[in-house]
């Protein structure tokens, strides 16, 4: 990270680099899953569970992407070796239910999963608020998808 912006960041970079690697983890493994789900789904509805699956899996490989280019800028590295994503996530693996027809189930893994994220979001909001600028309205933005996210799947319950 530049002087300046070292300067203006009133927090501990190296503990926020972990932290912002574990939401990394956690955005790679949702995209999996999520894009896992939307490619294999059947059932009378899989063509719109698929396309909604896919849509979200995007913003989730998008986040992902975000948040290596602020980890990089904060002077660290995102994640490089695939099966230390699940060993430094926050959560585990959103695993895809058994059934691909199991539209319940799927809803079920993703609600999950965004309200892991928004946790973990939230936690890091509160320890860059007023610190470090640049990185809490990161995590505030992709807060608020991860809050939408979550919302239209708990409209799919009904």
């Amino acid at each position: 990270m530049g002087k300046e912006g070292t300067k203006v960041a009133a927090v501990n970079v190296k503990e926020l680099i972990k932290d912002l690697n574990r939401v990394y983890a956690d955005e790679w493994l949702a995209h999996y899953s999520y894009l896992y789900m939307a490619r294999t789904c059947t059932g009378m509805m899989y063509e719109d569970m698929g396309e909604f699956l896919e849509e979200i899996a995007k913003d989730e490989a998008e986040h992902a992407g975000e948040l290596a280019d602020r980890i990089q800028e904060l002077g660290g590295l995102p994640l490089a070796i695939f099966s230390d994503l699940e060993k430094q996530c926050n959560a585990p693996y959103p695993k895809p239910p058994k059934s691909t027809s199991d539209y319940k189930g799927m809803i079920k893994v993703v609600m999950d999963a965004e309200a892991g994220a928004i946790d973990a979001y939230n936690k890091i909001a509160e320890k860059t608020k007023g610190k470090d600028h640049v990185t809490y309205q990161l995590v505030c933005h992709i807060l608020g998808e991860e809050v939408g996210h979550e919302e239209k799947f708990e409209d799919l319950l009904g």
